[in-house]
């Protein structure tokens, strides 16, 4: 029985020894699964290439989103000075309208009084004016006191400012006082657009009495449209009036709109954003106000660490740079990257050890998939 024991243990024995002397592969790593070592054949056939990080000029670009605004002076909303019924309108939102354009008509008894009011004073001015002047010879001749020609000059000259005052208060509702006399009486006005644009609101509907603080339409002349980009505190150095802008919108982001910065505001939100605005150089109908955009501003060249861009292998949504350690070693190194120019791509805030540091430029992807080949083996 001894000896069947033994044999049994010996068997074992051997086959723990056989499995000790697996041979090893051509290329090998450490615990450190970062790091990667190539056998003289296996560097031989990667053709590696090294340096180091320089210092080159990087164009950087911003990017901003924002959307399409209107100058105040573009926009305009419509009421009626002195109020009454919505008589009639055709406006809907989104039609165009045309300069001294009839929008809408509206009616109401105060502008029958109105022109009525206005009627009666001019009438009566004749009869204050020949009684001032007479009054006048009278008071010369001493034939007439003082008091009398003092009073019939007060009625001539408040009749006067009653007549001018009704006069403006018939412009400010819209009635031409050329237009009226004692058989001719208006009792409604209509309401022009003042300016070229397109209709963005429309607030009452027909037979609503409005008041003069109401507003029954807005207009948009969208002529001059600009857009206005919400841009952050640290970021504000980088720009100046005159940069060009480049932006495009979501739904049709291969129609580049070209613009410039018009002006940079002065004061932050408690975001710590304020506004650019930016002129476009051509009128595109089909940007309307309130259009989300997005945006990109060249800024200044800048001196910054940069790598050759094939020297960087992207690892699970990472950035990589494979560093030498030692003869046919590296060290797979996470960096953080900016922008891209001319075949370089800026390091951000590289540290010291990497400033200094030999770097594959070359043959970084074959180190890549060998690492990734031995994590699935």
């Amino acid at each position: 029985m001894k000896p069947i024991i033994y044999l049994a243990s010996l068997a074992l024995f051997l086959s723990a020894c056989g499995d000790k002397q697996k041979p090893t592969d051509d290329a090998a790593t450490t615990n450190n699964n970062s790091i990667v070592i190539l056998t003289d054949a296996q560097f031989k056939n990667a053709a590696i290439t090294t340096g180091k990080i320089e210092q080159k000029d990087i164009s950087s670009v911003l990017k901003l989103n924002g959307q399409i605004d209107v100058p105040p002076q573009n926009m305009v909303s419509i009421s009626v000075p002195l109020g009454g019924y919505l008589k009639s309108t055709k406006l809907l939102p989104g039609m165009h309208v045309n300069q001294g354009e009839a929008i809408a008509t509206v009616e109401d008894q105060q502008y029958i009084q109105l022109q009525q009011d206005y009627l009666t004073a001019k009438a009566r001015i004749g009869y204050l004016e020949n009684e001032y002047k007479r009054q006048k010879d009278l008071n010369q001749s001493k034939a007439a006191s003082d008091k009398v020609f003092q009073q019939a000059e007060a009625d001539y000259h408040t009749q006067l400012v009653l007549i001018t005052s009704l006069a403006q208060k018939l412009q400010l509702a819209g009635i031409n006082v050329r237009n009226i006399n004692e058989s001719s009486i208006a009792r409604s006005v209509n309401i022009y657009s003042p300016i070229n644009g397109f209709v963005s609101k429309v607030n009452v509907n027909i037979g609503k009495y409005v008041s003069p603080t109401e507003v029954l339409f807005e207009l948009v002349n969208p002529t001059d449209i600009h857009l206005a980009l919400k841009v952050y505190e640290k970021d504000l150095d980088k720009l100046y009036i005159g940069q060009k802008v480049i932006s495009y919108t979501n739904n049709n982001p291969e129609k580049k709109h070209e613009g410039e910065i018009l002006l940079i505001g002065r004061d932050l939100s408690t975001d710590r954003n304020t506004a650019v605005h930016c002129h476009f150089e051509d009128y595109d109908k089909s940007l309307v106000p309130g259009t989300f955009m997005n945006a990109e501003v060249q800024v200044k060249n800048i001196k910054a660490a940069a790598i050759p861009t094939e020297a960087l292998v992207e690892f699970e949504g990472k950035q990589y740079l494979y560093k030498v350690i030692g003869k046919n070693s590296y060290e797979m190194t996470e960096v953080n990257t900016g922008e891209t120019e001319n075949g370089y791509t800026q390091i951000l805030n590289p540290s010291s050890n990497l400033n200094n540091a030999t770097l594959v430029i070359k043959g970084a992807y074959s180190l890549l998939m060998m690492m990734k080949n031995k994590a699935d083996e």
